[in-house]
Order: C-alpha cells, then structure tokens, then sequence
C-alpha cells in the first residue's frame, strides 16, 4: 500500500476507495481496465499497479492513440527482419518486452477493429507472432488497459469487438475527475512542485488560503494535468511570490501577465463595476453590487473549452442561499423574501445542500 499511496496523491474518499480497488487487484493477474476523463491520472493508476503486483518484469506502456495504425502491429508484436519496407533488423514487439512484467494499453479506444482481433488471439493465447514470421512466441504479461472513452457505446456502433471488451473488461477502475476531488488540491500541489523539483527546475511558488480556495473551487476540466499546467504557469509569473487569490483567476486560470499595481478581480470587472449610490442626508450610504447578466457568461468560452453548468450553477445557489441568511440573522423567511422565493422552495435547497440557519 506504501508504493500505491507514493504513487497516487490525495486523502479524498473517491482516491481513498480508487486505492483500496488497486490495492485489491495489483496482486492477481487479473485484466483491468481503466476509465476516466483524459488528464485525470489514468497511466498513474497502472504504474502503481505495476508496482504494487511485485512484477518482476518491465511496466511497458502504449498509447493507441499515438501510433499511427499501420505501425501499431509492428510496434505491439514485433516484426522480422525484411518483413516490410524499412524492416532492417528484428525487433521484438512492446509485449515481448513485457515479458514477466505489465502491458499497459492507453487510450484502447482509439485501436483499428483489424488488429483487435490480433490482440484477442494474444490475450486467449498468450502468444504473440512477429510480422514476417511464423513463429509463436510465449509470453507472460499483465494486461492493463486505458480509456477516456465509452467503450459500451463504441460496441453498440460496432467500432470495437464486443467479446475484446469483455477479455478486458474484467475488473473496471473509474479514475475520479479532479472536480469530484477538490480536497485534494493542496496535497496535488505540493507533489507536484516536489516533481518539478525533481526534475531539476527551479521552483519556489506559494500559495495563500484565498489562491487554495480557488483552485479547490474550479471546474478544472483538464483535470490534474490542468492542474500541473497552472503549477508551472505560476512558476514562471509568480516565483519567490505568494500567489493570491486574485492571481489565479487573473494570471492562472487565463493567462494574462500580472501587474504588481493592480489589485483588482478582472473576472467581474471585465463585465461590471461596483456602483456606488448615496445621497447626503441620508442615515445609510447604500453600495449597490450589480449582479452579472446571464449574457456576460458568454465571456467564459473566451477562456475556457467547457463549463460544468450543474456544478457552477449549485454553487452560485450556494453562496447566495449562504449569504441571504447571513444578512437576516438566520431567518428563513426574510432570506426567501430576499432571495424571491418561497419559503418552501428555499427551505427544499436548504435540505439539498445540507445548508444549516
């Protein structure tokens, strides 16, 4: 479990259950296959369960994807020497070189239907024969597989064989999205600077409560490996620097070269200001905060690819449920009539969200 836990950062329950699955089937030769958003630290999940199986052999990774697919044959069994154009000496193929050890196959999803045949007779088999020969070679590997892709749906449409799906797809590990974790910011953070460390760069980037906040409170849809981009973006605009809140959404999370001058959430600004509105006589001075218009959000695509709407829209629910009973001393009513809604309807959201007076 040291190795896995080395491997896989984060104390969130979704990774804490992720690494009990792994922990579970590392030791087993059983075939797994790994699913998640691209960027969510799928070929993480396999090298821990290389190193948790105890495997003597190499962990040797493919991404199908990569690979043009007249290569992919070749570069998966091998091939002879003059077995095609180019073929100037013998080379065993990837799973050959994961003899006693682990195959690991990303992105699955993207392999040609021809040769998932090829892959099926090697997985029933467990022998692989090299293009231009006719020889069968044994071979002792685990299979693990990776994929951002719905497999299920790719069946149905006939673009990849059912009964493959099925040899793989025997003990299925969901790799949680970062969203789903945002516990585990800090922790990711702090490995990842370590890594960058590691790899010989220069790195001295803090982060303040506020800048932590927010990146713990971002959709993140390129999940960790967003992630470690905003880690090195930080790293170049920001180093020997605290990093603010404001900074992340200003310089991070939109490149934009900071300004020690300016102090100010471009976020909002970019689509309204604070307006002011008093007149003298009066008890109270009244700071009015224009809220943004609905055409505003448009902006966000000028920035981002996607936007998780359910999440960002519960979370705005959030804030504002939060802030009306604040401002009424806890009172359920006088928040709804500050809110416009119904007692009712507020106190429903108020269950949902397990949000207390």
């Amino acid at each position: 479990m040291k190795a896995i836990e080395e491997i896989i950062l984060g104390n969130s329950l979704a990774v804490k259950e992720m690494k009990k699955l792994i922990e579970m089937v590392s030791v087993s030769n059983t075939a797994v296959l790994i699913q998640g958003e691209t960027g969510s630290g799928k070929e993480l999940v396999a090298e821990a369960l290389h190193v948790a199986s105890g495997r003597k052999g190499n962990n040797i990774s493919v991404n199908c994807a990569a690979i043009p697919a007249e290569l992919l044959e070749s570069e998966l069994f091998g091939h002879e020497k003059g077995a095609f154009t180019g073929a100037d000496r013998t080379r065993p193929g990837r799973f050959e070189q994961a003899n006693d050890g682990t195959i690991f196959l990303d992105e699955i999803g993207d392999m040609p239907l021809p040769l998932q045949s090829k892959l099926l007779r090697v997985l029933e088999g467990r022998k692989v024969q090299r293009v231009g020969s006719s020889k069968e070679i044994d071979v002792n590997f685990r299979l693990v597989c990776a994929t951002h892709q719905n497999l299920d749906k790719k069946v149905e449409t006939g673009e990849f064989r059912a009964d493959l799906f099925y040899r793989i797809n025997v003990f299925p590990i969901e790799v949680p999205t970062l969203a789903a974790r945002a516990v585990d910011v800090p922790i990711l953070i702090k490995g990842i600077v370590e890594k960058i460390k590691f790899s010989g760069q220069e790195i001295n980037v803090n982060f303040s409560e506020d800048a932590l906040k927010v990146l713990s409170n971002y959709s993140w849809p390129g999940n960790v490996r967003e992630l470690r981009n905003v880690i090195e973006r930080a790293s170049v605009l920001f180093n020997d620097r605290v990093v603010s809140g404001d900074n992340v959404k200003d310089n991070l999370l939109r490149l934009k070269v900071p300004d020690p001058d300016e102090e100010q959430d471009e976020l909002w600004a970019a689509s309204t200001e604070l307006v002011e509105t008093g007149s003298e006589g009066k008890d109270e001075e009244q700071v009015s905060l224009p809220i943004p218009k609905a055409e505003q959000y448009k902006d966000w695509f000028m920035y981002f690819d996607k936007m998780d709407l359910r999440r960002h829209l519960s979370e705005i629910e959030i804030v504002m449920i939060e802030a009306a009973l604040v401002k009424t001393d806890g009172s359920v009513s006088q928040a709804s009539d500050a809110l416009k809604l119904r007692r009712t309807t507020l106190i429903e959201k108020m269950k949902k969200y397990g949000i207390s007076k």
